[in-house]
Protein backbone atom coordinates (compact mmCIF):
# COMPACT_ATOMS: atom_id res chain seq x y z
CA UNK A 1 0.00 0.00 0.00
CA UNK A 2 0.96 3.43 -0.49
CA UNK A 3 0.45 7.02 0.89
CA UNK A 4 -1.85 10.19 -0.50
CA UNK A 5 -1.85 13.50 0.17
CA UNK A 6 -3.10 16.50 -1.51
CA UNK A 7 -1.04 19.94 -2.52
CA UNK A 8 -3.95 22.40 -1.83
CA UNK A 9 -1.28 24.89 -4.21
CA UNK A 10 -3.11 28.11 -3.80
CA UNK A 11 -3.02 27.73 -0.18
CA UNK A 12 -5.87 29.53 1.71
CA UNK A 13 -6.66 31.81 -1.36
CA UNK A 14 -8.18 32.49 -4.23
CA UNK A 15 -8.77 29.31 -6.06
CA UNK A 16 -9.38 28.40 -10.17
CA UNK A 17 -12.33 31.47 -10.57
CA UNK A 18 -12.79 31.70 -14.45
CA UNK A 19 -13.00 30.21 -17.95
CA UNK A 20 -11.31 32.88 -19.43
CA UNK A 21 -8.14 32.15 -17.26
CA UNK A 22 -8.22 28.70 -18.58
CA UNK A 23 -9.44 27.38 -15.41
CA UNK A 24 -12.50 25.33 -16.73
CA UNK A 25 -16.30 25.10 -16.51
CA UNK A 26 -16.05 23.48 -12.94
CA UNK A 27 -15.39 26.30 -11.04
CA UNK A 28 -18.49 27.34 -8.82
CA UNK A 29 -18.48 30.19 -6.97
CA UNK A 30 -15.19 30.20 -5.79
CA UNK A 31 -14.56 33.68 -7.26
CA UNK A 32 -16.70 34.84 -4.17
CA UNK A 33 -16.47 32.23 -1.86
CA UNK A 34 -13.01 31.14 -1.75
CA UNK A 35 -12.72 32.95 1.82
CA UNK A 36 -15.53 30.89 3.06
CA UNK A 37 -15.11 27.94 5.05
CA UNK A 38 -17.21 25.53 2.65
CA UNK A 39 -14.91 24.24 -0.24
CA UNK A 40 -11.89 23.58 2.10
CA UNK A 41 -14.91 21.64 4.30
CA UNK A 42 -15.81 19.54 1.69
CA UNK A 43 -12.10 18.98 0.34
CA UNK A 44 -11.48 17.55 3.76
CA UNK A 45 -14.69 15.46 4.08
CA UNK A 46 -14.07 13.75 0.16
CA UNK A 47 -10.51 13.03 0.83
CA UNK A 48 -10.81 11.75 3.93
CA UNK A 49 -13.82 9.39 2.09
CA UNK A 50 -10.36 8.01 -0.46
CA UNK A 51 -8.62 7.52 2.57
CA UNK A 52 -6.09 10.46 2.07
CA UNK A 53 -3.14 10.64 4.91
CA UNK A 54 -3.13 14.82 4.54
CA UNK A 55 -3.82 17.63 2.80
CA UNK A 56 -1.12 20.02 2.84
CA UNK A 57 -2.00 23.80 2.69
CA UNK A 58 0.75 26.03 0.93
CA UNK A 59 0.97 29.58 1.87
CA UNK A 60 2.53 33.05 1.00
CA UNK A 61 2.54 36.07 2.86
CA UNK A 62 3.25 39.21 -0.04
CA UNK A 63 1.66 40.20 -3.18
CA UNK A 64 4.29 39.58 -5.95
CA UNK A 65 5.01 42.23 -8.18
CA UNK A 66 9.11 41.22 -9.70
CA UNK A 67 7.16 39.91 -13.31
CA UNK A 68 7.57 43.04 -15.33
CA UNK A 69 8.40 44.86 -11.85
CA UNK A 70 4.42 45.38 -11.35
CA UNK A 71 2.14 43.65 -9.17
CA UNK A 72 -0.23 44.12 -12.07
CA UNK A 73 -0.50 40.33 -13.49
CA UNK A 74 -0.70 39.53 -9.65
CA UNK A 75 -3.72 41.14 -8.91
CA UNK A 76 -5.24 41.15 -12.59
CA UNK A 77 -5.50 37.16 -12.47
CA UNK A 78 -5.34 36.34 -8.44
CA UNK A 79 -1.56 34.36 -8.74
CA UNK A 80 -1.01 34.48 -5.34
CA UNK A 81 -2.84 37.33 -3.76
CA UNK A 82 -5.21 37.46 -2.13
CA UNK A 83 -4.57 34.73 0.73
CA UNK A 84 -5.39 34.20 4.16
CA UNK A 85 -3.55 32.58 6.72
CA UNK A 86 -3.90 29.02 6.53
CA UNK A 87 -4.03 27.72 10.85
CA UNK A 88 -7.26 28.70 11.14
CA UNK A 89 -8.73 26.35 8.50
CA UNK A 90 -6.95 23.29 11.04
CA UNK A 91 -9.63 23.56 13.32
CA UNK A 92 -12.63 23.80 10.86
CA UNK A 93 -11.41 21.37 8.52
CA UNK A 94 -10.41 18.52 11.13
CA UNK A 95 -13.82 19.56 13.14
CA UNK A 96 -15.76 18.38 10.34
CA UNK A 97 -13.85 15.13 9.99
CA UNK A 98 -12.27 12.38 12.01
CA UNK A 99 -9.11 10.87 10.36
CA UNK A 100 -7.50 13.32 8.02
CA UNK A 101 -4.65 15.33 9.08
CA UNK A 102 -4.16 18.73 8.01
CA UNK A 103 -1.06 20.34 7.45
CA UNK A 104 -0.27 24.46 7.11
CA UNK A 105 2.66 26.09 5.62
CA UNK A 106 4.85 27.99 8.35
CA UNK A 107 8.05 29.81 7.19
CA UNK A 108 10.72 30.45 9.38
CA UNK A 109 11.38 34.29 8.54
CA UNK A 110 7.51 35.09 9.32
CA UNK A 111 7.10 33.06 12.72
CA UNK A 112 9.49 33.40 15.79
CA UNK A 113 9.79 29.46 17.03
CA UNK A 114 7.84 30.37 20.16
CA UNK A 115 5.16 31.33 18.26
CA UNK A 116 5.13 28.15 16.25
CA UNK A 117 5.74 26.16 18.75
CA UNK A 118 2.96 27.39 20.88
CA UNK A 119 0.27 27.87 18.01
CA UNK A 120 0.68 24.50 16.53
CA UNK A 121 0.86 23.06 19.82
CA UNK A 122 -2.80 24.63 20.53
CA UNK A 123 -3.66 23.14 16.62
CA UNK A 124 -2.74 19.76 18.61
CA UNK A 125 -4.93 19.72 20.60
CA UNK A 126 -8.01 21.10 18.77
CA UNK A 127 -7.63 18.91 15.90
CA UNK A 128 -7.13 15.65 18.20
CA UNK A 129 -3.45 15.40 17.20
CA UNK A 130 -4.66 15.77 13.31
CA UNK A 131 -1.97 18.85 12.15
CA UNK A 132 1.28 19.19 10.63
CA UNK A 133 3.73 21.80 9.90
CA UNK A 134 4.90 22.18 6.87
CA UNK A 135 8.36 24.29 7.17
CA UNK A 136 9.83 26.88 4.73
CA UNK A 137 12.02 29.65 4.27
CA UNK A 138 10.25 31.47 1.86
CA UNK A 139 11.35 32.75 -1.29
CA UNK A 140 11.37 36.19 -2.51
CA UNK A 141 12.48 39.25 -0.95
CA UNK A 142 9.30 40.71 -1.20
CA UNK A 143 8.28 38.26 1.79
CA UNK A 144 11.63 38.94 3.81
CA UNK A 145 10.30 42.75 3.87
CA UNK A 146 7.14 42.32 5.04
CA UNK A 147 8.71 41.21 8.13
CA UNK A 148 11.61 43.35 9.03
CA UNK A 149 13.94 41.94 6.36
CA UNK A 150 15.27 44.25 3.66
CA UNK A 151 16.43 41.55 1.58
CA UNK A 152 16.15 37.55 2.03
CA UNK A 153 18.66 35.70 3.10
CA UNK A 154 20.85 33.42 0.50
CA UNK A 155 19.57 30.42 -0.40
CA UNK A 156 21.76 28.04 1.84
CA UNK A 157 21.89 30.29 4.30
CA UNK A 158 18.03 30.18 4.66
CA UNK A 159 18.04 25.93 5.31
CA UNK A 160 20.91 26.83 8.06
CA UNK A 161 18.66 28.98 9.89
CA UNK A 162 15.39 26.65 9.23
CA UNK A 163 17.54 23.73 10.69
CA UNK A 164 17.53 26.27 14.05
CA UNK A 165 14.08 26.90 13.77
CA UNK A 166 12.93 23.37 13.94
CA UNK A 167 15.53 22.62 16.86
CA UNK A 168 13.86 25.06 18.93
CA UNK A 169 10.49 24.40 17.60
CA UNK A 170 10.54 20.61 19.31
CA UNK A 171 12.92 21.62 22.10
CA UNK A 172 10.12 23.30 23.21
CA UNK A 173 7.31 21.07 22.35
CA UNK A 174 9.75 18.82 25.08
CA UNK A 175 9.72 21.33 27.49
CA UNK A 176 7.18 19.52 29.40
CA UNK A 177 8.45 15.87 30.22
CA UNK A 178 6.59 12.71 30.79
CA UNK A 179 4.53 13.21 33.42
CA UNK A 180 4.43 16.72 33.86
CA UNK A 181 0.54 16.78 34.02
CA UNK A 182 -0.93 15.65 37.07
CA UNK A 183 -4.52 17.37 37.21
CA UNK A 184 -5.15 16.12 40.13
CA UNK A 185 -8.77 17.86 41.45
CA UNK A 186 -8.19 16.47 44.82
CA UNK A 187 -5.18 16.62 45.72
CA UNK A 188 -5.21 20.50 44.44
CA UNK A 189 -2.05 19.97 42.00
CA UNK A 190 -2.04 20.44 38.01
CA UNK A 191 1.31 20.43 37.25
CA UNK A 192 4.74 18.93 38.34
CA UNK A 193 7.21 22.15 38.62
CA UNK A 194 10.08 19.82 38.43
CA UNK A 195 9.11 18.39 35.15
CA UNK A 196 8.49 21.75 33.60
CA UNK A 197 11.92 23.55 32.53
CA UNK A 198 13.64 26.42 30.50
CA UNK A 199 15.09 25.57 27.54
CA UNK A 200 17.69 28.17 27.31
CA UNK A 201 18.39 28.43 23.51
CA UNK A 202 20.70 30.80 22.17
CA UNK A 203 21.99 30.70 18.55
CA UNK A 204 22.88 31.77 15.38
CA UNK A 205 19.32 33.03 14.91
CA UNK A 206 16.98 32.54 17.72
CA UNK A 207 17.22 32.72 20.91
CA UNK A 208 13.83 31.34 23.66
CA UNK A 209 14.00 30.39 27.25
CA UNK A 210 11.33 29.17 27.59
CA UNK A 211 9.43 26.81 28.76
CA UNK A 212 6.26 26.88 26.60
CA UNK A 213 3.50 27.77 28.81
CA UNK A 214 0.86 24.92 27.30
CA UNK A 215 0.85 21.42 27.81
CA UNK A 216 1.76 18.88 25.44
CA UNK A 217 -0.76 18.11 22.60
CA UNK A 218 -1.62 14.79 21.65
CA UNK A 219 1.47 14.04 19.28
CA UNK A 220 3.58 15.86 21.86
CA UNK A 221 6.04 16.98 18.94
CA UNK A 222 3.87 18.03 15.61
CA UNK A 223 5.00 15.72 12.79
CA UNK A 224 7.28 18.35 10.31
CA UNK A 225 7.12 18.30 6.26
CA UNK A 226 8.77 20.32 4.21
CA UNK A 227 9.68 19.90 0.30
CA UNK A 228 13.22 21.15 -0.72
CA UNK A 229 15.25 18.94 -3.07
CA UNK A 230 18.73 21.17 -3.37
CA UNK A 231 21.43 19.97 -0.89
CA UNK A 232 20.70 21.85 2.06
CA UNK A 233 16.82 20.76 1.57
CA UNK A 234 17.80 17.17 1.98
CA UNK A 235 19.79 17.48 4.52
CA UNK A 236 17.11 19.20 6.71
CA UNK A 237 14.35 16.55 5.35
CA UNK A 238 16.63 13.73 6.59
CA UNK A 239 17.35 15.24 9.90
CA UNK A 240 13.55 16.07 10.76
CA UNK A 241 10.98 15.14 7.93
CA UNK A 242 7.78 12.74 8.85
CA UNK A 243 6.74 13.48 5.38
CA UNK A 244 8.56 15.57 2.76
CA UNK A 245 7.26 15.73 -0.68
CA UNK A 246 9.13 16.02 -3.92
CA UNK A 247 8.90 16.76 -7.68
CA UNK A 248 10.81 14.42 -10.14
CA UNK A 249 9.89 13.20 -13.82
CA UNK A 250 9.18 9.68 -13.43
CA UNK A 251 9.32 6.28 -11.62
CA UNK A 252 12.85 5.93 -11.84
CA UNK A 253 13.39 9.31 -10.72
CA UNK A 254 11.36 8.57 -7.58
CA UNK A 255 13.45 5.59 -7.13
CA UNK A 256 16.36 7.83 -7.18
CA UNK A 257 15.10 10.07 -4.75
CA UNK A 258 13.84 7.84 -2.28
CA UNK A 259 16.74 5.78 -2.03
CA UNK A 260 19.11 8.92 -1.97
CA UNK A 261 17.12 10.72 0.93
CA UNK A 262 16.59 6.90 2.96
CA UNK A 263 20.31 6.61 3.23
CA UNK A 264 20.87 9.96 4.46
CA UNK A 265 17.92 9.44 7.12
CA UNK A 266 19.71 6.49 8.03
CA UNK A 267 23.20 8.50 8.05
CA UNK A 268 21.51 10.70 10.28
CA UNK A 269 20.51 8.37 12.78
CA UNK A 270 16.90 7.71 11.73
CA UNK A 271 14.35 5.03 10.96
CA UNK A 272 14.26 5.52 6.86
CA UNK A 273 10.38 3.65 7.49
CA UNK A 274 9.43 6.73 9.78
CA UNK A 275 10.01 8.96 6.84
CA UNK A 276 7.22 9.01 3.93
CA UNK A 277 8.66 10.46 0.91
CA UNK A 278 5.52 11.82 -1.66
CA UNK A 279 5.59 12.40 -5.01
CA UNK A 280 3.32 15.35 -6.71
CA UNK A 281 1.11 14.44 -9.67
CA UNK A 282 -1.25 16.11 -11.83
CA UNK A 283 -3.27 13.54 -13.04
CA UNK A 284 -5.85 13.89 -15.89
CA UNK A 285 -8.91 11.58 -14.82
CA UNK A 286 -11.88 10.60 -17.01
CA UNK A 287 -14.43 8.03 -17.37
CA UNK A 288 -12.39 6.60 -20.17
CA UNK A 289 -9.12 6.50 -21.36
CA UNK A 290 -9.79 8.07 -24.70
CA UNK A 291 -11.84 11.20 -22.93
CA UNK A 292 -8.61 11.50 -20.53
CA UNK A 293 -6.25 11.48 -23.49
CA UNK A 294 -8.40 14.44 -24.99
CA UNK A 295 -8.63 16.16 -21.82
CA UNK A 296 -4.61 15.83 -21.59
CA UNK A 297 -3.73 16.76 -25.35
CA UNK A 298 -5.84 20.08 -24.89
CA UNK A 299 -4.53 21.22 -21.82
CA UNK A 300 -1.25 20.89 -22.95
CA UNK A 301 -2.08 22.53 -26.25
CA UNK A 302 -3.63 25.55 -23.95
CA UNK A 303 0.03 26.13 -22.83
CA UNK A 304 0.83 27.98 -25.74
CA UNK A 305 -1.94 30.21 -25.03
CA UNK A 306 -1.07 34.04 -24.23
CA UNK A 307 -2.65 33.32 -20.72
CA UNK A 308 -0.62 30.38 -20.07
CA UNK A 309 2.49 31.80 -21.22
CA UNK A 310 2.00 35.13 -19.29
CA UNK A 311 1.23 33.03 -16.23
CA UNK A 312 4.55 30.63 -16.65
CA UNK A 313 6.44 33.84 -16.94
CA UNK A 314 5.14 35.18 -13.66
CA UNK A 315 5.72 31.71 -12.07
CA UNK A 316 9.48 31.75 -13.28
CA UNK A 317 9.76 35.11 -11.90
CA UNK A 318 8.15 34.10 -8.62
CA UNK A 319 10.50 30.70 -8.68
CA UNK A 320 13.52 32.49 -8.98
CA UNK A 321 13.27 34.51 -5.40
CA UNK A 322 12.17 37.66 -7.49
CA UNK A 323 15.60 37.96 -8.38
CA UNK A 324 14.61 37.16 -12.69
CA UNK A 325 12.06 39.21 -13.81
CA UNK A 326 11.37 36.88 -17.32
CA UNK A 327 8.76 39.72 -18.08
CA UNK A 328 11.35 41.84 -19.07
CA UNK A 329 13.54 39.35 -21.03
CA UNK A 330 12.58 38.70 -25.03
CA UNK A 331 10.86 35.34 -25.57
CA UNK A 332 13.21 34.65 -28.55
CA UNK A 333 16.27 35.02 -26.38
CA UNK A 334 18.06 31.37 -25.59
CA UNK A 335 18.22 30.35 -22.64
CA UNK A 336 22.14 30.40 -22.49
CA UNK A 337 22.40 34.04 -22.81
CA UNK A 338 20.50 34.26 -19.82
CA UNK A 339 21.78 34.77 -16.31
CA UNK A 340 20.51 32.18 -13.85
CA UNK A 341 22.98 32.74 -11.59
CA UNK A 342 21.02 35.44 -10.25
CA UNK A 343 18.07 33.33 -9.23
CA UNK A 344 17.81 33.50 -4.89
CA UNK A 345 14.84 30.96 -4.47
CA UNK A 346 14.03 27.34 -5.67
CA UNK A 347 17.03 26.32 -6.96
CA UNK A 348 16.20 23.15 -7.45
CA UNK A 349 13.10 24.10 -9.31
CA UNK A 350 14.72 26.48 -11.79
CA UNK A 351 17.53 23.73 -12.40
CA UNK A 352 14.60 21.12 -13.77
CA UNK A 353 12.71 23.90 -15.67
CA UNK A 354 16.00 25.09 -17.75
CA UNK A 355 17.98 21.75 -17.96
CA UNK A 356 19.03 20.39 -21.30
CA UNK A 357 17.43 23.49 -22.72
CA UNK A 358 20.19 25.65 -22.92
CA UNK A 359 19.97 26.17 -26.95
CA UNK A 360 16.27 26.80 -26.61
CA UNK A 361 14.43 29.92 -26.91
CA UNK A 362 12.85 31.46 -23.44
CA UNK A 363 9.70 30.97 -26.05
CA UNK A 364 10.06 27.13 -26.20
CA UNK A 365 10.84 26.69 -22.51
CA UNK A 366 8.01 28.98 -21.11
CA UNK A 367 5.84 26.60 -23.37
CA UNK A 368 6.81 22.65 -23.14
CA UNK A 369 9.17 22.82 -19.83
CA UNK A 370 7.03 23.06 -16.19
CA UNK A 371 7.12 22.40 -12.62
CA UNK A 372 5.22 19.58 -11.41
CA UNK A 373 4.31 16.66 -14.00
CA UNK A 374 1.32 14.40 -14.58
CA UNK A 375 4.09 11.04 -14.02
CA UNK A 376 2.33 9.21 -17.05
CA UNK A 377 -0.94 9.65 -14.64
CA UNK A 378 -3.44 10.17 -17.42
CA UNK A 379 -6.45 7.85 -18.34
CA UNK A 380 -9.63 6.57 -16.47
CA UNK A 381 -10.20 5.41 -13.04
CA UNK A 382 -9.04 1.96 -13.42
CA UNK A 383 -6.21 2.90 -15.70
CA UNK A 384 -4.15 5.15 -13.36
CA UNK A 385 -4.99 3.44 -10.56
CA UNK A 386 -3.13 0.86 -12.32
CA UNK A 387 -0.06 2.93 -13.35
CA UNK A 388 0.02 4.28 -10.34
CA UNK A 389 0.81 1.19 -8.52
CA UNK A 390 3.59 0.02 -11.23
CA UNK A 391 4.92 3.40 -10.60
CA UNK A 392 5.04 2.41 -6.61
CA UNK A 393 6.50 -1.02 -6.89
CA UNK A 394 9.28 0.83 -9.19
CA UNK A 395 10.02 3.41 -6.83
CA UNK A 396 9.79 1.09 -3.59
CA UNK A 397 7.21 4.13 -2.11
CA UNK A 398 5.75 5.98 -0.20
CA UNK A 399 2.83 7.79 -2.34
CA UNK A 400 1.60 10.65 -4.28
CA UNK A 401 1.01 14.36 -3.22
CA UNK A 402 -1.78 15.35 -6.31
CA UNK A 403 -2.03 18.96 -6.91
CA UNK A 404 -5.36 19.76 -9.20
CA UNK A 405 -7.33 22.48 -9.51
CA UNK A 406 -9.39 23.48 -6.30
CA UNK A 407 -12.85 22.64 -7.75
CA UNK A 408 -15.52 19.65 -5.91
CA UNK A 409 -15.23 17.87 -9.20
CA UNK A 410 -11.70 17.00 -9.22
CA UNK A 411 -12.37 16.24 -5.41
CA UNK A 412 -15.30 13.71 -6.77
CA UNK A 413 -13.26 12.47 -9.16
CA UNK A 414 -10.62 11.15 -7.25
CA UNK A 415 -12.64 10.37 -4.07
CA UNK A 416 -15.70 8.52 -6.09
CA UNK A 417 -13.62 7.40 -9.12
CA UNK A 418 -9.90 6.65 -8.40
CA UNK A 419 -10.02 5.46 -4.91
CA UNK A 420 -12.39 2.87 -5.31
CA UNK A 421 -10.29 1.49 -7.90
CA UNK A 422 -6.99 1.96 -5.88
CA UNK A 423 -8.91 0.23 -3.33
CA UNK A 424 -9.78 -2.92 -5.31
CA UNK A 425 -5.98 -3.00 -6.10
CA UNK A 426 -5.10 -3.01 -2.47
CA UNK A 427 -3.43 -0.32 -3.08
CA UNK A 428 -4.63 2.41 -0.22
CA UNK A 429 -6.05 2.16 3.03
CA UNK A 430 -9.68 0.18 3.30
CA UNK A 431 -9.85 2.34 6.83
CA UNK A 432 -7.80 4.69 9.23
CA UNK A 433 -6.38 2.55 11.90
CA UNK A 434 -4.47 5.47 14.10
CA UNK A 435 -6.11 8.22 15.50
CA UNK A 436 -3.24 10.80 14.77
CA UNK A 437 -1.61 12.07 11.52
CA UNK A 438 1.32 10.28 12.99
CA UNK A 439 -0.14 7.35 13.82
CA UNK A 440 -1.37 7.18 10.02
CA UNK A 441 1.98 8.24 8.31
CA UNK A 442 3.90 5.35 10.37
CA UNK A 443 0.73 2.42 9.82
CA UNK A 444 2.54 1.14 7.02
Amino acid sequence: MFHLGWFLGDGFGIHAWSPENGDGPWIGNNVKDWMRPDIYIDMARSLERAGFDYILIEDTSMVEDSYKQSAETSLRRGFMAPKNDPLPLVPLMTQATEHIGIIPTVSTIQYPPYLAARAFTTLDHLSGGRVGMNVVTSVTDRVAQNFGYDRHLEHDERYEMAMEWIDVVLQLQNSWKEGAVIADPYSGVYADHTKVSPIDFAGKYFKSRGPLNTIPGPQRTVPICSAGSSEPGRVLAATYDDTQIAIVRDAAAAKKYRQDMRARVLASGRNPDDVKFLFIATPTIAETDAEAQAKHKAAQAARSSDKAIEYNLWNMSYTSGGRIDFGGIDPDTKIKDIDLSRQNGEYTSIKELFDGHEDDTLRHVVANSYQVRDMGLVGSPATVAAKMGEIMEEAGGDGFLFFMPTTRYNFALVADGLAPELRRRGLIREEYTGSTLRENLQAF
